[in-house]
């Protein structure tokens, strides 16, 4: 049974912070091992004193769509100020943590580069530094394993929310080990302390914890959805849709003008290792092509140890440019940059797509993942 850090300090951690006011950065994935959140359990606690709260991208409880800017407010259960780090601003002012001498972390994240939960941390972990607050980060699990290192690092001039920092688009840490490489590479040099798990290892998916899923957003249901993000989180930059609105978001990728039974024969003849494609049709009840029929494919994890989630995105996305490339587009926003673009990191990986080379891309990032899984070691907390 894997214990979570939010576990552990609740039986022992707390007495570090005994008699300090506590501001809590969590949502509604902040729960222990039998479902009972965080914040109920730090307000009720004898010894701990919580005098905040912080909410992330999708609200303090989870009921705000990705984007969605989320606004301050009182917390109705506990009466606490919720201050919002994704609305007027994504790091925590003075004056947000004038009555806050420690912050405590306990997010749980998906385990992609794209994913905001680890970005806000960074920008946390920042304003700690600044202001001269405490941060504890309690750990969770990488959900998709802390073994498989996928993609490039992020280029200085595409850094943004959804790639803020150099990682891979599949890290494979926890939260806890992303603090310490933050805090030591990249300049958050804040007061850190990290509360590990127990009983987790580096093979473990979440299904294998004992844990509960606790979804992180409203698109994030699944192991499975977890597994295939990092790689078709890249259809989000494409005028296809990648299953947002859906029973089954990145994992039903389609569109109007997309025949399923055609796309998934293409796709399926790449003999992709670890997943395969099944035609389907379907109708998103928001965001892209919302309300119209599409056609596409959903793709089926086969064995998710061979499966190598951005080489099978990639292949998505350059099968569907091959098939329909008068309908196909790279979509922009209004300054004129390409999303794909910030979600890869990289323009270098559109170019090859269009190009029908992306398995030249992946060959090119290899040497730059091998520097970050070298940089990584000395930061990983588990076996």
């Amino acid at each position: 049974m894997v214990r979570l850090g939010l576990d552990i300090f609740l039986e022992k951690g707390y007495k570090r912070v005994e008699g300090l006011r506590i501001g809590l950065v969590t949502n509604m994935t902040g729960v222990n091992g039998k479902l009972q959140p965080a914040i109920d359990l730090f307000a009720e606690h004898p010894a701990i004193n919580l005098v905040a709260l912080y909410a992330p991208e999708h609200g303090i409880r989870g009921d705000a769509k990705e984007g969605q800017k989320v606004t301050s407010a009182m917390d109705d259960a506990t009466g606490l100020p919720v201050y919002s780090l994704y609305g007027q601003t994504r790091k925590p002012s003075k004056e947000m943590l004038a009555n806050v001498d420690v912050l405590v972390f306990d997010l749980q994240d998906i385990g992609s580069r794209y994913y905001t939960y680890i970005y806000t941390m960074a920008y946390v972990m920042e304003a700690c530094m600044e202001y001269g607050k405490k941060l504890i980060v309690l750990d969770r699990p990488n959900p998709v394993s802390g073994l498989n290192t996928e993609g490039n690092l992020v280029e200085a001039d595409l850094r943004s929310f959804v790639g803020l920092l150099p990682i891979p688009n599949r890290h494979s840490m926890t939260v806890g080990e992303l603090a310490r490489l933050f805090k030591n590479e990249f300049g958050y040099r804040c007061d850190l302390t990290v509360i590990p798990m127990e009983g987790w290892r580096r093979s473990m998916y979440f299904d294998d914890t004992n844990l509960f899923w606790v979804p992180p957003s409203p698109n994030t249901p699944t192991i499975d959805m977890a597994i295939l993000y990092p790689g078709t989180c890249l259809i989000e930059g494409t005028n296809v849709s990648e299953g947002r609105g859906t029973a089954k978001p990145f994992e039903w990728i389609g569109a109007p003008f997309i025949e399923g039974q055609k796309l998934a024969k293409v796709y399926n003849d790449k003999k992709i290792p670890g997943v395969l494609a099944r035609p389907v049709s379907f109708v998103p009840a928001y965001q892209k092509h919302e309300g119209a029929i599409c056609g596409g494919i959903q793709l089926h994890i086969e064995n998710r140890h061979t499966l190598h989630s951005l080489r099978a995105g990639i292949a998505l996305v350059e099968a569907i440019a091959n098939v329909y490339p008068d309908q196909f587009q790279f979509t922009q926003n209004e300054n004129g940059k390409y999303f794909f673009d910030l979600l890869a990191g990289t323009k270098r990986l559109r170019k090859y797509i269009l190009d029908g080379e992306a398995e030249g891309y992946l060959d090119e990032s290899q040497q730059e993942l091998e520097n970050f899984k070298n940089k990584r070691k000395k930061y990983l907390l588990y076996r």
